[in-house]
């Protein structure tokens, strides 16, 4: 009997197996196809994250600022140089051998008062001369005076001509402008020998002795040294250097105050009286004088002042950190980032200092993103990356 083969045949597939082996290979395809999509898609996002990092890493990091405005910053603070209001160097009027002197350093005087006496022999004998000069002249005078006057009579008379009793004028007048000459002379040796006596020529201190008894002194002060110094110190003048930017802000009046080192804890009224009206081009600063009542003479000519003026002016301005600061050739800089992240450099004009900040006259905006301790290689138009100042 022959083997049943019929089971041992495949039977054929059915459509619904088919088609489900189809949507299964299909699912299988997609899932394969979006697995290798993700990864090629996470690698180019790897790629650009690393790349945009890498370039972020390569930027100049910054750390920025705002521009403020301004403190209580009310005076304006300047170096002031102190003087006396009114000294004079003195001098020999005549030479001659110093033969006292009365005063000293430090000493208050009065106006004509005797501060020293020379010796002087030349002109003392140059003096009995032209007195003796003066008597011939005198004498001569005398009697050519009396011989015209006689001429003139007998020329009435007829006993002598005109021309004769010209001659006798003419001599009489030549004599008479001779005593005027002598007398002259006279008066001006005596001036010279009055010099011998040195007095102040007004009130004050003395500031300074440069002579000492039996020095020869010269006169004049081309070839005589000085003899002494004298200062009026009851008043003082104070000069300080006003920028230019506060010049139209000082006036006639203005009160300052001052402070000396010397004397810590007070404070001295001064009150602006003149302006040299005139901006210096080499500083650019106006000569500003204050005047300051020193009575009681606890103030020192030639002493250093802090001047605290409040200028009558309303500047705009805004105050920014001392390390802002760029100092390059083209002037003083302040290096800002704009919306692009990108330096912007700007010329500024720089007011007052007060230590941590300075003024900022010109040059900035109130929105300007200020940078911080720039560096010297910092280049306008670089690309930075910012860090806000926590300070």
């Amino acid at each position: 009997m022959e083997p049943d083969r019929s089971s041992n045949i495949e039977q054929p597939l059915s459509a619904a197996m088919i088609h489900k082996l189809k949507v299964s290979g299909m699912v299988t395809a997609v899932v394969i196809a979006c697995i290798m999509g993700w990864g090629f898609y996470s690698r180019t996002l790897a790629q650009a994250a690393l790349k945009a990092q890498t370039e972020q890493n390569a930027l100049t990091i910054v750390t920025v600022t705002k521009p403020e405005a301004p403190g209580d910053h009310e005076d304006l603070v300047l170096p002031g140089n102190v003087q006396a209001y009114t000294e004079a160097p003195i001098y020999a009027r005549t030479s001659g051998y110093l033969k006292h002197w009365y005063v000293d350093i430090g000493k208050n005087v009065k106006a004509n008062e005797l501060l020293a006496e020379l010796d002087t022999p030349e002109v003392d004998a140059e003096l009995r001369q032209a007195k003796a000069d003066l008597a011939t002249a005198e004498a001569n005078n005398n009697l050519s005076q009396m011989t015209a006057t006689r001429w003139k009579t007998l020329l009435a008379s007829g006993a002598v001509s005109k021309q004769d009793v010209d001659d006798k004028v003419g001599d009489a007048e030549a004599k008479q402008a001779e005593v005027e000459s002598a007398r002259a002379n006279v008066s001006r040796l005596e001036q010279l020998e009055s010099f011998k006596r040195i007095v102040a020529p007004f009130d004050g201190v003395i500031t300074a002795r440069g002579t000492d008894v039996g020095a020869l002194i010269n006169s004049g002060a081309a070839n005589g040294q000085e003899l002494f110094h004298i200062a009026a110190i009851n008043k003082l003048r104070v000069y300080v250097q006003v920028p230019q930017s506060y010049a139209s802000g000082i006036q006639t009046g203005t009160v300052a105050q001052l402070h000396f080192a010397d004397h810590p804890g007070k404070t001295y009224t001064a009150t602006v009286v003149n302006t040299a009206r005139s901006i210096d081009a080499a500083s650019r600063t106006l000569l500003t004088e204050l005047s300051v009542n020193n009575s009681h003479h606890e103030l020192l000519p030639g002493a250093y002042a802090e001047v605290h003026l409040a200028p009558h002016l309303k500047v705009s301005t805004l105050e920014v950190p001392g390390n802002a600061l760029l100092f390059r050739s083209e002037g003083m800089l302040i290096a800002t980032v704009n919306a692009n992240h990108q330096v912007v450099m700007k010329k500024v004009q720089i007011g007052r200092d007060f230590g941590k900040r300075v003024e900022v006259l010109t040059g900035i905006d109130p929105d300007d993103v200020i940078v911080l301790n720039p560096s010297d290689s910092l280049l306008n138009g670089a690309k930075v990356r910012i860090v806000q100042d926590k300070g």
